[in-house]
């Protein structure tokens, strides 16, 4: 359990959370709810006594107050900061724009101050002055290297970027509206291996990023993002300032979060990039044989299918080998640390960068297979492709084959954690998230026993971080304002599209709704053929996603109360449309992801090797993860009403389709297409009519 700090004020100084959660809650102009005061109570004992905790608390109940009042009287009353860490850029947003301004205003009088908080993301989301009036990076990308409009767009991007150094006060590249594109970024700004540190750099003083980290030191509330947690974790020097509590919310995202940024990439381009850098600095000949190395590594996986890799081709293995050898030549005449004038400084700065990442990535995938049993292999290597516009070139990646040992021991070993969401509770447990974020089962009665999702709880390690789970319910009344509808007597979903009889079915729904319908799809081709097969079809207008921005679309849904929207992934957690304008939200088919997805794969055989089911562990958690989050969509206000329709009848006929069930918010649920339609009618009926029952 992670110690805890000594007080810097007696607490006792300080009302109680209760009391300044009501002023809170008055400031914003909202009403206390149960479960709110539940999960802030809850969140209080476990900043109090060290023990984690995982709290679900649905659409509705107010948790950003919950847990921003208990953790900011803790971080006062201990002269500590707390992080808050979030999955999305709009909850960033809405927590450093609209929450926490009203929440610290209206807690100054009651606290002896006003609470401060900051924001803080990644070196390399911060503009860098000292790139920006420096040269100009040679490596515009494999996708522009013949595209003299894309060189000259960037050129007039990178205008624009040196005209908007001039005006912003944080470099924050989320203020620059509208945005650049990622390869005009790269060339104003840095990562954390290519800074030359404040104290080298010649416009150190003026630096936005370590402004930031200045201000994030200070403040008693930080808001960051998992990416940044993990690095955090991940590394050796501390990237956010000193705390001793953690609030994770979004923490369904933290797992595919965190890998995200424990996994690394290696190309032919990457090693290309790097001996042109040296080449300007060492001789010729030494950054010649990195760019032959690159050459030969994107020749032998040019050759390759791709796919995971169970151990080491030949090839690969020579080709790689060749390209350590080729990097450690070129760090080796890049010298030690020296004294130089800026400009060389930044030159040999970005190269070792460069060098960096390619030795440590190539490293990392020849290690990967140092364990002959792949189950007990630390990292998951495959041969992938890549490339807008229909170009296609090969990377090898290599990612964790699970985050939860980094997550026990450099985040819940360390310090108090919260973890947040209002989908945890999966087939009625947290033990299913719970495995993934290397906590143990959350009883002793369910280590060692079967679980309901087919898994098996971990036996009780005296060692093992101790937490509770917590579900705090909903304001919704889902029973009495959704309906959730299983259309069992449809064939299951094949590989060829939607079946005639699915799309007859949601041209039924959409219809008997009146339009205002959600439409998630678990590919763009099941979503582009629904679209095409109902737009000449139904009587009320069809948004579907790819037609115009995505913000856009959802903008003209939501305004429009018959216009239905068709779409896939960011739809189903990325909507928040309160009012008649939704009142249907039709998933065609249980997402699972891809079978041939090499990461999912090795995770899956590995849970089969320990005993368990992989297909349950992985695929099944994943599904009922984007189940939840997708039937979500239809409640976002107190007056909603609707169905959820689920056209993938092995929800109603497969074993594990109880698992799933027990998954999704507690609507009335029913298999009887008649009285959905009917229902679908009464209610476009009532909201048309203000007077009706």
């Amino acid at each position: 359990m992670p110690a805890a700090p000594a007080l810097a004020r007696d607490s006792r100084d300080l009302p109680g959370v209760a009391e300044l959660l009501e002023a809170a809650v008055s400031a914003v102009g909202g009403r206390r709810r149960e479960g709110q005061d539940r999960m802030a109570d809850a969140v209080r004992k476990s900043l109090s006594s060290g023990e984690h905790l995982a709290v679900q608390a649905g659409t509705g109940t107010g948790k950003s107050l919950a847990y921003l009042v208990p953790a900011i009287r803790h971080a006062m009353a201990r002269d500590t900061t707390v992080v808050i860490s979030t999955a999305t850029i709009a909850l960033q947003r809405q927590l450093v724009d609209r929450d926490l301004p009203r929440v610290a205003k209206s807690l100054k009088s009651m606290l002896g101050r006003e609470p401060s908080f900051a924001i803080l993301k990644g070196r390399r989301n911060y503009l860098c002055m000292n790139k920006l009036h420096g040269e100009m990076d040679d490596d515009p990308g494999e996708e522009q290297l013949f595209d003299a409009f894309a060189i000259s767009a960037m050129g007039r991007n990178v205008k624009r970027l040196h005209e908007w150094s001039s005006e912003t006060e944080t470099g924050d590249r989320d203020e620059l509206v509208p945005g650049v594109p990622d390869a005009a970024w790269r060339q104003v700004s840095v990562t954390a291996r290519e800074c030359l540190g404040a104290s080298k750099c010649p416009v150190g003083d003026d630096c936005f990023a370590e402004k930031a980290r200045a201000e994030a030191g200070r403040a008693d509330i930080v808001v960051t993002n998992h990416a940044l947690l993990a690095i955090d974790a991940m590394g050796d020097a501390s990237v956010l300032p000193e705390h001793d509590v953690v609030v994770v919310d979004e923490a369904h995202e933290l797992v595919d979060r965190v890998t995200g940024a424990a996994t690394a990439e290696l190309t032919s381009g990457t090693v290309a990039a790097a001996a042109r850098r040296c080449g300007k600095l060492v001789d010729q000949d030494l950054a010649d044989r990195l760019a032959e190395a690159g050459e030969g590594l994107g020749m032998v996986l040019g050759d390759m299918n791709p796919g995971r890799w169970e151990s080491l081709p030949q090839a690969a293995a020579g080709a790689l080998n060749a390209i350590l050898e080729a990097a450690a030549g070129c760090r080796q005449a890049l010298g030690q640390n020296r004294k130089e004038d800026p400009d060389a400084a930044t030159g040999r700065k970005l190269a070792l960068a460069l060098l960096d990442e390619v030795s440590e990535t190539a490293q990392r995938v020849t290690k990967a297979f140092a364990e002959s049993d792949p189950a007990k292999r630390y990292d998951v290597v495959w041969l992938g492709e890549q490339g807008p516009d229909g170009a296609r070139y090969a990377v090898l990646r290599v990612a964790p084959l699970s985050v939860g040992g980094l997550l026990r021991e450099r985040l819940f070993a360390e310090r108090t954690t919260v973890l947040t969401s209002a989908t945890l509770a999966l087939g009625g447990s947290f033990d299913a998230l719970a495995r993934q974020w290397g906590l143990p089962a959350s009883t002793p009665s369910e280590q060692g026993a079967a679980k309901a999702d087919g898994t098996h709880g971990e036996m009780q390690d005296p060692e093992a971080p101790r937490w509770s789970g917590l579900d705090v319910g909903s304001p919704f009344a889902h029973a009495r304002s959704g309906i959730l509808y299983t259309a069992r007597r449809l064939p299951p979903p094949g590989r060829d599209g939607l079946a005639p009889e699915t799309l007859d079915e949601i041209q039924a729904l959409v219809e008997a709704a009146g339009g205002r319908t959600l439409g998630l799809f678990s590919s763009t081709r099941a979503a582009k053929q629904a679209t095409e097969a109902l737009r000449g079809k139904l009587d009320t207008p069809l948004l579907c996603q790819g037609d115009d921005a995505t913000m856009l679309l959802v903008k003209r849904f939501a305004e429009d109360e018959e216009t239905s929207l068709f779409g896939t992934l960011s739809l189903w957690q990325g909507v928040d449309v309160p009012g008649p304008s939704l009142s249907l939200v039709i998933i065609d088919r249980i997402p699972f992801p891809r079978p041939d997805d090499p990461l999912v794969a090795a995770r899956q055989k590995a849970a089969d090797s320990r005993g368990g089911n992989g297909f349950l562990t992985v695929s099944a958690t994943h599904a009922a993860l984007l189940l939840a989050q997708g039937a979500g969509r239809l409640l976002r206000g107190m007056d909603d009403r609707g169905v959820v329709a689920l056209l993938d009848s092995r929800i109603a006929t497969a074993r594990y389709g109880g698992f799933l069930r027990a998954s999704l918010p507690p609507f009335w649920a029913t298999t009887d297409r008649e009285k959905v339609l009917g229902a679908l009618r009464r209610l476009r009926g009532a909201d048309a009519d203000p007077e009706a029952d």
